[in-house]
Parts: structure tokens; C-alpha cells; sequence
């Protein structure tokens, strides 16, 4: 390093010092006090009294400024602590605690901004501020920046700010620095100052369509309120016996327990457990098309994590790959309540690349690393089924040992323009192209079916049901 750069570094250095953590800024009471202080002197000199009242009001400003600042703590006196959940659903509303802190008692106005990614948004209104005797409500704050500004009394050695935020995407986010101003009784000077306090917050996908199947009864499934399965009577695992009904198999009849109870007892089967599903997530350029406020790699996490939850009750084992270029998560199989969070923790922070997806990389890792049989459920895009060559020749060779199942999320773009009246020739141009490639996704969907593939083309928010309901269906039918 030169000498020159050396100056310039240490300048600028001291310049952050000075603008993040050492900066002082004048209040509205000091810009007030000097402008009647420059009307008092105006008319001073107007009457020909001389510049004693000018002189007067400058020295008395500085004695109280000086005051003031003396008696404003110091940036080593401060402390404070952030206390936030570990990790929250997506745009799920969450609270931030701030707990500042000071070495001996005083009165103060303090005002904060909490350094929040930029991914986040909540609303002001929310922020309370307290002693150790209560809380009580504080000022309206701002958001500027992606930041949250907070206002309020300070008395005594702490006080306590809350307020509530909620972030619009997945990920790891790191919250790293508070930044503290605060002006004391005199209040002509607020001084500034960054404390240091980092925190890590887990945003994973919106899990609601989860918990509502862990909280669904054992002969049932519940998803968005309503009942999507009911377990049925086929299935070559013994269940339980109960007593017959009308309209049960007879030959399910046990004959023992009926002697023995004096009625007719017949025997209930399930699907057998133990089956294997395995998720493949691809996370490649056409998945991050955003499409009714979510991108399509949230909406096929979404359901990929639903139907695990739903194979776990079952009693299945699910395994999980995800990729692009390259095999970015692989989850071998597992079961029980601890797989599922291992699947989500695995998952929660997927981005999108914008880059082609290799079916070919994904496809001949799972081949090497899988020989079991299983469903295999690819969440990907139709262009992508389209446009990629080598799909077709891995797809019928996993055809032969495994059940396959493609899913696709409908473009309502595309919908929408194959309907528009034709009043031009651009806009029939444009409905000519939305027949077309509506008519190239149907004929993609015949043809696979005519290789023993089904494809799902689904509208988003009909993803999860037909993810799950298939599933299902399979199970009922020993298909798996």
C-alpha cells in the first residue's frame, strides 16, 4: 500500500467513524434557538445597540452546547441486546425485542434504527417502549432503507423496544448493528452512535399446509381446511378389526373373532408402509419466474414439503434432490417427524439460478445413489420438459424400476392472451403464439402419458392438492 492510499484510507476510516458511530447532528430546539438568536441580533443592530446581544447569544449557545454534550454518555456506556425468534414462516409476522442498556441512570430521548435486510417490511405503529415499571405505547416510527426508527423516553439504566416485521423471502438473514441517537434534557445536540449486536434468523417457506397435516387425526388428512383423503379399505397390511358394516368385502370377513363375539366381525387393511418417495426440486433460471406473488421455486418447495409431511404420516421413507447445474442438496431417505425438519432445514434458503437446468446431472446422480424403488416427483417447468433433449432418454430409463410423476405450474399469462379479442394484427399475433405453446404443452402431457408418465400442468394454487391426491390415489392402489 502507497503512502498516498494509506492517507486516503485513514481518512476515510475516520470519516465512517465520524458519519456511523461518533456523529452528532443539531435538534429542532438549536435550529429554533439560533434563528431567534439571528431575529434578537438583527434588531440589535437595527436600534444601534451595538453587537453585545449578538456576542451575548453566541457564547450562551456554545456554553450550552458544550454543556450538553458533556453530559450525553459516552458510546462504551451503551449496550444492548436483540432478542427475535430463530426462525419464522415467510411473510409470517414476527416480533423484535431491543433491550438498551445503560451504565448509570439517566434522562434521555433516544431514537433507533434496527439494521433490517432489505427483504424485510412491518409497520411502526407496533413499537413500544418501557421500564422495568411497564410498557407504555411510543411514537409513530419511519421505515427508511429497509430500517426501523423508534422513539422514546428513556429513564433510568434500560428501557426496552419492541416492534413487529416479517420478511417476503426465504433465506439466512443476518441483523448485525443497532443504531442508537439520543439528546438529553438541555436537547440542543443528538449524538449518534452504532452499537454492535449480531443475530441470525431462519426464514423457511410457509409451512401452514405442513402442520395442518401433522394436526390431522390418523384417518384423515386436512389440507387448507378441507379433508383431502380418507384411508381406504383395500390394502395388503392388516389394520384392526371392527365390526361389519354394510357394503364390506365379504371375503374380509374373520370368522374366529365372529364366534367368538356372537356378530359379524370383518378385518380392515391399509396401503403397506415403508414405500419410498423421492422429491426432485429443480432450482434452475425458469423457476425463479415470479408467478401470483410468489416465484415458482417457493410454490414447488411448498407443496414438495406438504406432500413429504403427508408420505412421513403414511409411513413412508422420502428422500429429497435438489439441483441445477449441479446437484445443490441431496437428502437421503429417511422417516419420522425428525426427517421432516431435516428436509426443511435443507431446503429452507434454495435460491434459483439463473442458469439452465442439467435433468441429465440430477437424473444419473439419483441412478448412482438410489437403487430402491420409488415414486419420483419432479417439481420443474413445462418449457423446461419442452426445450430439454435429454430428459426423455433418463425418464425412460428411471421408467423401468421406478413410478414417475412430472408437475408443472400453469402460466395464467398465457391463459389470459389465448382469450384476448383479436382486434389487431399484433394482438392476434400474440393469441396465435398462446394457442401454440397451450397446444404444445397439451400434446407434451399426451405423449407422456402414452409412455406411462403422467404430467400434471396445475394451476398454482392447485400444486399441493394434486401433488398430494396422486400420491394418495397410488397408495389406495398398491401402485407403488
Amino acid at each position: 500500500m502507497t503512502t498516498s492510499s494509506k492517507r486516503r484510507s485513514g481518512l476515510f476510516r475516520f470519516l465512517g467513524k465520524l458519519l456511523l458511530q461518533d456523529f452528532i447532528v443539531p435538534t429542532k430546539r438549536l435550529i429554533l434557538l439560533i434563528l431567534l438568536a439571528v431575529v434578537l441580533s438583527g434588531i440589535s443592530f437595527a436600534l444601534q445597540l451595538g453587537s453585545l446581544l449578538f456576542w451575548s447569544c453566541n457564547a450562551l449557545l456554545l456554553l450550552f452546547s458544550v454543556i450538553d454534550l458533556v453530559l450525553l454518555p459516552k458510546r462504551k456506556e451503551w449496550s444492548v441486546q436483540r432478542i427475535l425468534p430463530e426462525r419464522v414462516d415467510v411473510n409470517q409476522p414476527f416480533e423484535v425485542k431491543l433491550q438498551l442498556k445503560l451504565t448509570r441512570p439517566q434522562l434521555l430521548r433516544v431514537e433507533l434504527n434496527d439494521d433490517l435486510p432489505a427483504e424485510f417490511e412491518g409497520s411502526a405503529g407496533g413499537l413500544k417502549w418501557g421500564t422495568q415499571a411497564g410498557m407504555v405505547q411510543a411514537p409513530d416510527g419511519d421505515f427508511a432503507g429497509g430500517q426501523m426508527l423508534a422513539g422514546g423516553r428513556f429513564d433510568g439504566d434500560s428501557a426496552e423496544f419492541s416492534y413487529s416485521t416479517k420478511s417476503s423471502e426465504r433465506g439466512l438473514y443476518q441483523l448485525r448493528n443497532v443504531f442508537l441517537r439520543y439528546y438529553g434534557v438541555i436537547g440542543l445536540w443528538k449524538k449518534q452512535i452504532r452499537l454492535e449486536q449480531s443475530n441470525a434468523i431462519e426464514i423457511y417457506p410457509d409451512l401452514s399446509g405442513v402442520r395442518g397435516v401433522l394436526a390431522s387425526v390418523q384417518n384423515a388428512l386436512i389440507l387448507d381446511g378441507s379433508r383431502l383423503y380418507k384411508k381406504q379399505r383395500s390394502g395388503s397390511d392388516f389394520h384392526y378389526i371392527r365390526d361389519y358394516a354394510q357394503g364390506d368385502d365379504p371375503r374380509h370377513i374373520n370368522w374366529k373373532a365372529s364366534a367368538r363375539t356372537a356378530k359379524l366381525m370383518t378385518n380392515m387393511f391399509q396401503p403397506e408402509k415403508g414405500k419410498l418417495l423421492t422429491l426432485l426440486l429443480d432450482c434452475g433460471r425458469m423457476m425463479g419466474i415470479e408467478l401470483e406473488g410468489q416465484v415458482k421455486l417457493d410454490r414447488a418447495l411448498e407443496a414438495a414439503l406438504t406432500l413429504a409431511a403427508v408420505a412421513l404420516k403414511q409411513g413412508d421413507q422420502v428422500a429429497l434432490l435438489a439441483y441445477s447445474t449441479e446437484v445443490k442438496v441431496y437428502v437421503p431417505p429417511g422417516r419420522g417427524l425428525s426427517h421432516l425438519q431435516e428436509l426443511t432445514r435443507a431446503v429452507y434458503d434454495l435460491k434459483s439460478d439463473f442458469v439452465e437446468s442439467a435433468y441429465g446431472v440430477a437424473l444419473s446422480y439419483l441412478l448412482r445413489v438410489q437403487k430402491k424403488r420409488s415414486l419420483i416427483v419432479l417439481f420443474s417447468d413445462m418449457e423446461s420438459y419442452l426445450n430439454d433433449q435429454e430428459l426423455l432418454p433418463y425418464l425412460s430409463r428411471l421408467r423401468r424400476s421406478n413410478y414417475l410423476l412430472l408437475l408443472s405450474l400453469q402460466d395464467p399469462l398465457l391463459h389470459e392472451w389465448a382469450r384476448i379479442h383479436a382486434d389487431s394484427s399484433r394482438t392476434a399475433f400474440i393469441q396465435s403464439l398462446a394457442h401454440k405453446f397451450t397446444t404444445d404443452r397439451k400434446a407434451y402431457v399426451h405423449t407422456m402419458a402414452g409412455m406411462g408418465i403422467p404430467v400434471l400442468d396445475v394451476s398454482a394454487d392447485q400444486l399441493t392438492l394434486s401433488a398430494v391426491n396422486t400420491y394418495l390415489e397410488l397408495k389406495a392402489r398398491e401402485a407403488l
